[in-house]
């Protein structure tokens, strides 16, 4: 299903400033849905409340919708190592998948890149991200899934007018065999009349568009909405008997409060 990290990012354009504080905590809820997985005929519904932290040290970050460290940044390069997450899904609750085994929390780790292409206006910037990673599923254990890549070009705006902002995010996800087992692939054990037996194979699993709003109500509580849209009819697994849909939407819409925040300011 979709980043969950990626879902409460959506709370704040991730735009350079120098004004934001060191750390924020805070509660943040969301409701989300969408396809169980890219190509997936049936719909996972959510509702999350956890607890919510920022924290922009020059090295060590929370923020931008990852967990991790800085490892290089300059003007126009920032190089960080991390972590993002997504949830599962049971397969009773996806039809073509009854019988076979759960899609588990996942999280990922690994190196990305950050390219800052332009700054339109001070409130504005384009950006080209470059995550290497990965993944992991936390069931039963810690279980390495394959590795995923994920290219995106993000426009982010702080100020679009009316108190909103603004993110706007093209990408693709590739991945390899293992991982693209992991989403599509049938055994002969779990193969029957309605599913047959099926080997993945690496490469594009999907495309997607996002728009992302949100705006400030006080200066502690912040609403922010999503919708995102899985262009997968050209996926390298499209003829996967798991693979019902070449296009999925999801969307998500919440709120974050924050209880306390650092006077002193973090680092850009």
């Amino acid at each position: 299903m979709c980043c969950a990290s990626a879902a409460f990012a959506q709370a704040e354009p991730e735009v350079e400033g120098n004004n934001r504080p060191l750390w924020e905590a805070g509660v943040a809820g969301i409701v989300l849905g969408g396809p169980a997985y890219p190509g997936a005929a049936d719909n996972v519904n959510r509702t999350i409340v956890v607890p919510w932290f920022i924290y922009r040290g020059p090295i060590f970050r929370a923020d931008g919708g990852t967990l991790g460290a800085r490892v290089m940044k300059t003007e126009t390069l920032e190089f960080d190592v991390g972590f993002a997450a997504a949830l599962g899904a049971s397969s009773d609750d996806v039809a073509i998948r009854r019988g076979m085994p759960d899609l588990g929390f996942q999280f990922e780790f690994g190196p990305r890149a950050k390219i800052n292409l332009a700054r339109p206006t001070a409130d504005s910037a384009v950006r080209l991200e470059l995550p290497l990673r990965g993944v992991f599923e936390a069931k039963d254990g810690i279980k390495a899934r394959g590795v995923s890549f994920e290219p995106r070009l993000s426009y982010a705006d702080r100020d679009i007018g009316g108190g909103f902002g603004l993110t706007t995010t093209l990408g693709a996800v590739f991945g390899d065999r293992k991982y693209t087992e992991f989403l599509y692939g049938v055994p002969n054990a779990f193969a029957n009349a309605n599913r047959r037996a099926y080997q993945a194979k690496s490469g594009l699993i999907t495309t997607r568009l996002q728009f992302a709003l949100s705006r400030r109500i006080t200066k502690d509580v912040m609403l922010f909405g999503y919708t995102r849209h899985d262009f997968s009819g050209n996926s390298a697994n499209k003829d996967s008997p798991l693979h019902l849909k070449n296009g999925g939407t999801s969307f998500g819409i919440g709120a974050t409060w924050t209880l306390g925040k650092s006077s002193e300011k973090g680092a850009p």
